[in-house]
């Protein structure tokens, strides 16, 4: 069994506080491309974020298989909250 590993939403760039381009101020799950017991590569898109005006692809930080979820499409996430589970090879 290989290691279990914690997909989380990665810290938000300083000028989305300053810029008003992208955040507006809520940043919600646009999709989830990944369910429990999908095969993901390193840098396979898992996750689709919406922030008001920019849609951001979330990577895998490992390769291995999907154990669990834990946000769903429509929920509002912050910087650090987990996404998934991931056993990695």
């Amino acid at each position: 069994m290989g290691k279990i590993v914690e997909v989380r939403i990665p810290i938000y760039p300083e000028c989305w506080e300053t810029c008003g381009s992208c955040a507006q101020g809520e940043v919600t799950v646009e999709e989830l491309l990944v369910k429990p017991g999908d095969i993901v590569r390193f840098d396979d898109n898992v996750i689709i974020l919406e922030t008001g005006k920019v849609a951001l692809d979330i990577q895998s930080p490992h390769a291995g298989r999907v154990v669990e979820g834990f946000v769903e499409e429509g929920q509002q996430v912050a910087e650090g909250t987990v996404i998934l589970t991931i056993e990695a090879d």
